[in-house]
């Protein structure tokens, strides 16, 4: 594991659950993204959270990029800092698609409970429904049904901690990911070199868990088990951001 760490370039997570503890990103997580940079580490997150959202990530945050959206589009500064660059993927479709107003329409008629996310005026490409990021907690059954409802409609649907984002186009967190890290850094940041590890917590992340050779979850990632084909192969004792913290500092002492 010690070689795995020192060959490592990159450091890509989630944000929700991951980072973050009852919806705030606390002092821990925040100095360990710090850390990681400051290692010579290159930090993107990966999140399901709007473009509006990552406009300011990527902006004012210790990251080298960002990838939003579940792979809608991708953020980052180049050159001097403000200037901001954008890669929206191919397949992206926008959240006015008459599809997805179908959809939402129907899992309000049928989830009464279920509403629209705070946050989704400022998403340009997916529908989010948010069934336990505010009150009432909804229960991961109405989400896993709100999801089947989205399928059979003809959209793509995930499940994160908090939402359940939907939208039109095939692309996925990994499928930009990949894009994002081999137009910007080459071949060698594809997934599969080992240059590269991926934290997350939920559903929505078992592509990158699936593809990163070395691939870590913060303790609450056990919630999911019986949903979650492929599990990452490290797992914190800690949830959200102090387990995000935790595996930094691991990662960091690895590296020494």
């Amino acid at each position: 594991m010690r070689d795995e760490a020192r060959g490592l370039r990159f450091v890509l997570t989630d944000i929700d659950d991951t980072l973050t503890d009852g919806g705030k990103l606390r002092a821990e997580a925040y100095t360990a993204l710090w850390s990681l940079r400051e290692a010579g580490l290159k930090v993107i997150p990966v999140t399901g959270r709007p473009a509006g959202w990552c406009d300011l990530i990527a902006r004012e945050w210790p990251v080298d990029g960002v990838i939003g959206e579940n792979g809608a589009l991708a953020l980052w500064e180049e050159g001097v800092p403000g200037k901001l660059q954008a890669e929206y993927h191919p397949e992206a479709v926008r959240n006015t698609h008459p599809v997805l107003v179908r959809i939402r329409e129907q899992a309000f008629r049928e989830f009464p409970d279920l509403r629209l996310a705070k946050d989704q005026f400022a998403r340009l490409f997916d529908l989010a429904l948010d069934f336990a990021e505010e009150e009432p907690a909804l229960p991961l059954e109405t989400a896993q049904r709100v999801k089947v409802l989205a399928e059979e409609a003809g959209a793509i649907a995930k499940i994160s901690s908090i939402h359940v984002n939907i939208w039109m186009g095939k692309y996925d967190k990994l499928s930009m990911t990949e894009r994002f890290l081999t137009r910007r850094f080459g071949r060698e940041a594809r997934p599969e070199s080992g240059s590269g590890i991926f934290i997350g917590d939920s559903p929505n992340d078992e592509p990158m868990f699936a593809r990163f050779r070395v691939s870590c979850g913060v303790a609450n990632v056990n919630r999911y088990g019986r949903l979650l084909g492929c599990r990452p192969g490290f797992i914190a004792s800690q949830t959200g951001g102090r387990g995000f913290a935790e595996i930094a500092e691991t990662l960091l002492n690895l590296r020494k």
